[in-house]
C-alpha cells in the first residue's frame, strides 16, 4: 500500500520530504508533482526500481526515461552539452520540457536509450519537487504517469492514490498539476551542427526555443 503524502504546494513541510525522500533512497517507487503532471520517479542507480517503474508504466527499454534535476550545473553531469545548447537550455529552464542530449558515463547504460546512448533530461519548475531533489540530493529517474492503455497523462493525486496505491511505494499529493505532458526537444542534432527537433508539443511553449 502507498504511503501518502499531502504536502503544501508553495510552502511543502519538510518533515514529510525528509520522510518521502528516504522511501527513495531505499528503492522505492513513488509518485511526484510536476510542473506538466504527475510522474513516476525513483532512484537512479537502482536497477531494481527502475525496472519495477518501467513495469508500473508498462514501457520497454526504447521508451526515454527522464532524468529530473535540481539546475542546468546539475545536468551538465549527465548529458553532454556545448555553449549553443547551453544557451538554448537556459532560455526553458526551469520549466516544462524535455530536453534529449547525449548522455556522458555518468548515466548508467540501462537507462539511457540502447541505440542512441540519449537520456531525456529537465529541470522542473515545481516548488514541491525541487524541495524533494534537493532532499533527495541528487536527480531522480522519472517518466510521466499515464495509466495502462490511456494516453492522457494523470494530474489528480487521489485518482493516482486510488488506482497505484498497490503498485507504488509512495504517493505525494501537493494538489491537481496540469493534464499536459512537457514538451519534448531532441538537442543531439545541435552537437553536429544541425538544429534542435521538436519531437512533442506539450505545455511548454516551443517558441521560446526558437521552434
Amino acid at each position: 500500500m502507498a504511503q501518502y503524502f499531502e504536502l503544501h504546494p508553495d510552502n511543502p513541510q519538510p518533515r514529510l520530504l525528509k520522510q518521502a525522500a528516504a522511501i527513495i533512497a531505499g528503492g522505492g517507487v513513488v509518485a511526484i508533482p510536476t510542473d506538466s503532471s504527475y510522474a513516476i520517479a525513483c532512484h537512479l542507480d537502482d536497477k531494481a526500481a527502475a525496472d519495477r517503474l518501467r513495469q508500473i508504466r508498462r514501457v520497454d527499454d526504447k521508451h526515454h526515461l527522464t532524468l529530473l534535476c535540481r539546475d542546468l550545473s546539475e545536468l551538465a553531469n549527465y548529458a553532454r552539452v556545448d555553449n549553443k545548447q547551453y544557451r538554448l537550455l537556459k532560455s526553458a529552464t526551469p520549466g516544462p520540457y524535455t530536453f534529449i542530449l547525449d548522455a556522458t558515463r555518468e548515466v548508467p547504460r540501462r537507462v539511457s536509450h540502447p541505440q542512441r546512448k540519449t537520456i531525456g533530461l529537465r529541470v522542473p519548475d515545481h516548488k514541491v519537487l525541487q524541495e524533494l531533489l534537493a532532499q533527495h540530493g541528487a536527480p531522480l529517474l522519472a517518466t510521466t504517469l499515464m495509466a495502462p492503455d490511456e494516453t492522457e497523462p494523470m494530474n489528480d493525486p487521489d485518482e493516482i492514490r486510488e488506482r497505484f496505491q498497490k503498485l507504488l511505494d509512495a504517493v505525494i499529493g501537493a494538489g491537481p498539476c496540469p493534464d499536459q505532458p512537457t514538451t519534448v526537444v531532441d538537442l543531439t542534432p545541435m552537437a553536429t551542427g544541425g538544429d534542435a527537433v521538436l519531437v512533442r508539443q506539450g505545455r511548454g511553449d516551443a517558441g521560446v526555443l526558437g521552434l
